[in-house]
This record gives structure tokens, C-alpha cells and sequence, in this order.
């Protein structure tokens, strides 16, 4: 009995069980891809159409910011007149005021800067006018945008607080306020800045010697804003806080105050190395 085909059949199947035992490269999952994070960019969108009596024509572009920690928002226009060949360039400037859902969350100048919200659908609207150069056009009108801003807020580096919400009316009261500096980047620099209303009375002082209140007036005057204080933290490390003790005295108008924080960040000798932080607002009642 010839034995040929047995033996095809053996090799055969010796061939298929190691196929069998090791899963085909199409049927194993694959490997999780690795999305690389959004960089910053800028966000526009066309906003409306300006138009005048004499064929004066204006389009409105709103741009924002995107995933950078302090927001700009501007105006581009493009602009020209009917019958004419004349290339303007055009300048645009004015208000804005943007609103998340129900609510109106930013507002502010145009151009200008806040503080990134965070990701979100906001539809901003602006009061707006647009000149050209050279003149021809000059046109002023409301115009409306949706932008979706989809990168996270940066990480914060420095965190401001305050150990008390309110001041009251005719009366002192002592504020402590703590700076911390959370990122191993930049440095130990940071100015400290307290604004009472300008007007109502309000006085901001202090025993720390790393404040003043700051001097205004041409030299050699020595006028100094009662309501303001300026503080140099120079030594501000993780880990390692600084408190500024300060006394607010109120007197019969109530005054609120507002913090802020300017803070160095490592770019070398760039221009702009660093940020401004905003820091809590205490109430008067």
C-alpha cells in the first residue's frame, strides 16, 4: 500500500498546529496610540458683515486664544467700497462680552486679555468699529461669534489665597494673604498687588517691609496711593509659602479688594517671560 499521501497528510498537519497555537497579527489588539496634547493656538471665526450707505463694506473676524493661560481676544476686518480698487487695510477695535450657556462668564476690550476660561462653547458678541486706511471706510456695528474652546487650562504655577472674604464698613480688619509657588519651573520673583476703589477712602497698609505703597506724581513728589499696596516676594519656593499680613481700613463707603500676582517663568532673554495671576477679591458690607 503506497504511503505517499500519509506522510503529505502528517507534514501537513505538523505545519497547521504552530499556525493554530500563535494568533494571527490581525486578531490581537492594537496597541494604544499615544494622542499628543494640543498646543495652543488661536481660534477665529467670522463674526458678521458691516455695511454703510455709501457701499462701505466691513467683515468681522473674532479670535481668541486657545489653551494659553492668559487669553487675548481681538478683531480682524477686511473692508473695502463698492466702485473702487482702492486696497484698504483696516483697523478694528472696540468691546466684547462672551457667554457660557445661561450665563455671562468674560468680558472686556478688544483687543485685549483675560485669564483662559477653560474648554467650552462661548458665544461672544461685540461692539465693534472698523477705519480704514486710507480713509474710505468707518463703520461701527454689533457683530456675533461661537467659538469652541477646546484645550484644558494650563496647570496653575502660583496660587493666591486669603484667610478672610469680607472687610465692614468703618471698622479695620487684618488680612493675611499666602502665595505659593507649586512648579519647579521659574523662579522666586513674584510682585504682590492690593487695590481698594480709588475715591471711596479705603487704606491698604502694612508692617512688612517687602511692601510700599506705591508713588505717583512727577518727581520730586512724595504722594503715595493709600488704597494700593505693592509687595517684592522674593523667596517664594514649593514648599515654601510667603504671608503677607496687611490692615484694611474702611471708612464710611465700602470698598472692595482685588489681588493680583506677577510672576517669572524660564524663556532666557525672551521679552515676555512671564504671567499675571488673579488673585481672590474680599467684599465690603
Amino acid at each position: 500500500m503506497p504511503t505517499r499521501p500519509r506522510t503529505l497528510r502528517t507534514l501537513a498537519g505538523a505545519a497547521l498546529l504552530p499556525l493554530a497555537l500563535v494568533s494571527p497579527a490581525w486578531g490581537r489588539p492594537a496597541p494604544p496610540r499615544t494622542v499628543a496634547a494640543e498646543p495652543p493656538g488661536t481660534l477665529c471665526a467670522t463674526a458678521g458683515v458691516l455695511r454703510g450707505e455709501r457701499g462701505q463694506r466691513a467683515t468681522v473676524n473674532l479670535c481668541a486664544g486657545n489653551g494659553t493661560p492668559t487669553m487675548s481676544v481681538s478683531a480682524a476686518a477686511t473692508c473695502g467700497r463698492a466702485g473702487t480698487r482702492v486696497r484698504y487695510t483696516c483697523q478694528a477695535w472696540g468691546t466684547w462680552t462672551a457667554r457660557h450657556g445661561e450665563k455671562t462668564a468674560l468680558s472686556g476690550a478688544l483687543p485685549g486679555s483675560v485669564q483662559y476660561p477653560g474648554p467650552g462653547t462661548y458665544d461672544i458678541s461685540a461692539t465693534v468699529r472698523v477705519r480704514s486706511a486710507p480713509a474710505g471706510v468707518d463703520l461701527r456695528g454689533t457683530v456675533q461669534a461661537t467659538l469652541t474652546l477646546t484645550a484644558p487650562p494650563p496647570k496653575a504655577t502660583h496660587r493666591v489665597q486669603v484667610d478672610r472674604s469680607t472687610v465692614r464698613a468703618d471698622a479695620e480688619t487684618t488680612l493675611t494673604y499666602t502665595v505659593q509657588r507649586d512648579s519647579d519651573q521659574g523662579d522666586g520673583s513674584a510682585r504682590l498687588g492690593l487695590i481698594g476703589e480709588q475715591g471711596t477712602g479705603v487704606r491698604v497698609s502694612t508692617a512688612d517691609a517687602r511692601c510700599v505703597n506705591p508713588l505717583v506724581g512727577r518727581y520730586p513728589s512724595k504722594t503715595r496711593l493709600t488704597h494700593s499696596l505693592d509687595c517684592a516676594l522674593t523667596d517664594l519656593q514649593p514648599g515654601h509659602p510667603a504671608k503677607v499680613v496687611v490692615r484694611v481700613t474702611v471708612a464710611g463707603a465700602c470698598s472692595t479688594l482685588v489681588s493680583k500676582l506677577g510672576y517669572w517663568m524660564p524663556r532666557g532673554q525672551d521679552l515676555y517671560t512671564g504671567g499675571v495671576l488673579a488673585g481672590p477679591t474680599v467684599t465690603c458690607r
